[in-house]
This record gives C-alpha cells, sequence and structure tokens, in this order.
C-alpha cells in the first residue's frame, strides 16, 4: 500500500480543489459562500479529512480510524453545527468527497489495489458518518435550547415594554416594523414543539412564542386567519385564536392586552373556532365594562329563566340573524312552532323581537347574560 499511498498524496492537492468546486456547485449552502471562505476555511477542512484518509491507506490493516480521529472528526462537527452548516451540507460534502477519491483511486491504483483501498474508504465512511451526524445534531440541539432561551427573554421583554435591543442581538432576531401579537386557546394542551414548528413553517421563520402565555409575535401584516387553520391541521384540535396588530415593538405590550381581552371575551361568549380582531367582538367589548348597565341589561332575560327552551330558541333565532326558516331548520321545528315560541319571549319579556330597536336590545341582552354568567334556574321546564 505505501506505493499507492505515495501516488494519493502527490494528487491531495488538486483533489481538494475538485472537491471545494464540486461543493459549490452541488451544494446551495456551499454555493452561496464567499470565494474566500472556499479556497480558505472550506478547503482546510476538507484537506484535513484527505490527511486522515491517506493515513487510513498507508496503515492498511486494523481500524480505519483511530478514537484521535473521530474526536477530531467530532470537533469539527460540532464547530460547522455552531456556523449553523446545515446538516445536510455537511453530509454531502463528505459524499462529494468520498466519490472524488474514489475516482482519483481508479485512476492511480493498480488492479490489485483497488479492492483493499476500496474497501479502506467504505470502511472510513462507516466510522465518520454516524460520529458525524450523531455530534451535529447534539450541537445543533443545545444551540436550539439557547436559541428559545434568547427567544424568550427577548419576548418576555417585548411583552412588558423593557429595553431589548441587546436581548435581540442574542436571540439573533431582527426586532423592528410591524408585527401581529397573536394570544392562542386549545382545547387540550398541543406539544410546544409542534406548536412552534408549525408557526414557523407557515411563516418561514422563527417566531417568537411564549408557551406557557400561549401568545406569540408573527412579524408583518402575516395571513393570521391562514396561520390558525394550519394551526388547527397540524395539532388536530379547533384553536381558538385573537390577534392585535403593533405598529413597532413599542406597541407590542398594548397590541398584546388588547389580544388577551378579545380571546377572553371569545372564551366567555363560547364562539366556534377561528381567527378574531376587537372589531369582531367589539358591541361585546363595550358591554363588558363592568356596572349597573350590564347586569339591568341582562336581567331583561330573567323572566326566560324557568323556560331554558325559549332562552335556547332566542339564541340561535339572534345567531341565525334573525332568519326563521334557518331559525326552524337548526332547532329542527316547524315555523309554526318558532313562531309560537318568539311570541312567548315577546310577551314574557315585553320585548317585540319584530321591531328592530327591541331586537337590538334582546340581543345585547343575551350577551350581557354570557358575560355576566347565568343566573341559577329553578325547576326548568321544557316546552313546545
Amino acid at each position: 500500500m505505501s506505493d499507492l499511498h505515495a501516488r494519493m498524496a502527490a494528487r491531495v492537492g488538486d483533489l481538494t480543489g475538485v472537491v471545494v468546486a464540486r461543493c459549490a456547485a452541488e451544494s446551495p449552502y456551499y454555493g452561496a459562500l464567499p470565494r474566500a471562505t472556499l479556497q480558505g476555511e472550506v478547503a482546510r477542512s476538507i484537506a484535513a479529512v484527505h490527511a486522515l484518509l491517506l493515513r487510513a491507506l498507508r496503515d492498511g490493516g486494523g481500524e480505519p480510524m483511530g478514537p484521535g480521529d473521530l474526536t477530531r472528526l467530532v470537533e469539527w462537527s460540532a464547530r460547522r453545527a455552531e456556523e449553523r452548516v446545515p446538516l445536510e451540507a455537511v453530509t454531502a460534502a463528505y459524499l462529494i468527497g468520498a466519490e472524488a477519491w474514489w475516482q482519483t483511486l481508479t485512476e492511480v491504483a493498480e488492479p490489485g489495489e483497488l479492492a483493499g483501498a476500496g474497501g479502506r474508504l467504505l470502511a472510513c465512511l462507516h466510522a465518520a458518518l454516524p460520529a458525524v451526524v450523531l455530534a451535529h445534531q447534539n450541537a445543533r440541539e443545545q444551540l436550539h435550547s439557547e436559541d428559545r432561551r434568547a427567544r424568550r427573554a427577548l419576548l418576555g421583554a417585548l411583552l412588558a415594554g423593557r429595553p431589548h435591543e441587546e436581548l435581540a442581538g442574542a436571540a439573533r432576531v431582527a426586532v423592528e416594523g410591524e408585527y401581529e401579537v397573536v394570544a392562542f386557546a386549545f382545547a387540550a394542551e398541543p406539544p410546544s414543539r409542534l406548536v412552534q414548528s408549525s408557526l414557523d413553517a407557515f411563516t418561514r421563520s422563527p417566531v417568537l412564542m411564549d408557551h406557557v402565555a400561549r401568545i406569540a409575535l408573527v412579524p408583518g401584516r402575516a395571513d393570521v386567519p391562514g396561520l390558525v387553520a394550519r394551526l388547527e391541521k397540524d395539532v388536530g384540535q379547533p384553536v381558538r385564536a385573537a390577534a392585535a396588530r403593533s405598529l413597532g415593538p413599542s406597541a407590542v405590550p398594548s397590541a398584546a392586552e388588547e389580544a388577551g381581552r378579545v380571546l377572553d371575551l371569545v372564551l366567555r361568549l363560547g364562539r366556534p373556532p377561528g381567527c378574531y380582531r376587537l372589531d369582531d367582538v367589539l358591541l361585546e367589548h363595550q358591554l363588558a365594562r363592568p356596572g349597573d348597565g350590564l347586569v339591568r341589561l341582562a336581567a331583561k332575560l330573567d323572566p326566560l329563566e324557568e323556560h331554558p327552551y325559549l332562552l335556547e330558541t332566542l339564541r340561535v333565532f339572534v345567531t341565525r340573524g334573525l332568519n326563521r326558516r334557518r331559525t326552524a331548520a337548526e332547532l329542527c321545528v316547524h315555523r309554526n312552532t318558532l313562531d309560537y315560541r318568539l311570541q312567548r319571549v315577546t310577551a314574557l319579556t315585553g320585548l317585540d323581537l319584530a321591531v328592530p330597536e327591541q331586537a337590538r336590545l334582546l340581543q345585547a341582552a343575551l350577551v350581557a347574560r354570557d358575560l355576566a354568567g347565568p343566573s341559577d334556574t329553578r325547576g326548568a321546564t321544557g316546552g313546545p
């Protein structure tokens, strides 16, 4: 093997240049690097791997790589991870290097030498790649943990209105421009990693998310309804969300407060899953202000307390936009039955649903009742 080793050693300089050129041509990551980086750091790393392969070729039998060799590969891989080099780019470089090494072997080796040299190359790959991948993944996981801590700290500062510039630098996040501040509510708490992955995939950028408070900052004028729909699909359950726009970092605290109030209203009112803004619950927001007015408004429905079927009929009628046909269909009753029930509502409350002003008052009374909380029913009875 000594002659083959000498022949390969004479070709290593040219071979390193070939591998660098192929990496730049075949890997998007390396193709985007400056020429100086390719000819400098990348070329040195490839030359170091070639040195390990030459040593394995020279030594012949035994282990293809010793503990010291593997330690160096692990250190290099961890360094590449810290430099944010994608794992697919790292493995692509190793495979391109192995192909180029094999091609050179076929050019310089004698027929009797090729099988043994090829076996050494495969043994080196078998020993090196698992160690390289594991080291890269471990380093990336540690980086992700540090990134998550930095982003949580940054989000906490933004939500509290504290200075955030230094934290933004540590988190590697540019904090500028508009944000959508989105508060979420889930029927059952999904895995935080799944939620984070869904948000990041939809926006195609890391989203600042507090998974305890369930509030996120989505940069720009994002399609929040689309984001919520995607999140529902990914987590496999209904999602209620409230969004408020922040025109800059200084407005994030007030936007977060608004989103929280809207989500609280949505949950208290039992609204269906989806995305809501303040304009969607503007009337309810005003009615929710504490005071005697809310109590007196809710009391308009006290006469229906012992007739829950009438209260439900009124609720469906209002929800369906005072449309009798749709209301009767949802309640599975005849139109005559519906008319009778609505007449009973008018008779008991003194408010006529046929009069627009009084119909609006009944609608507001339903909202007030939901916000104030219904009274205990007393011997509720059924009805036609």
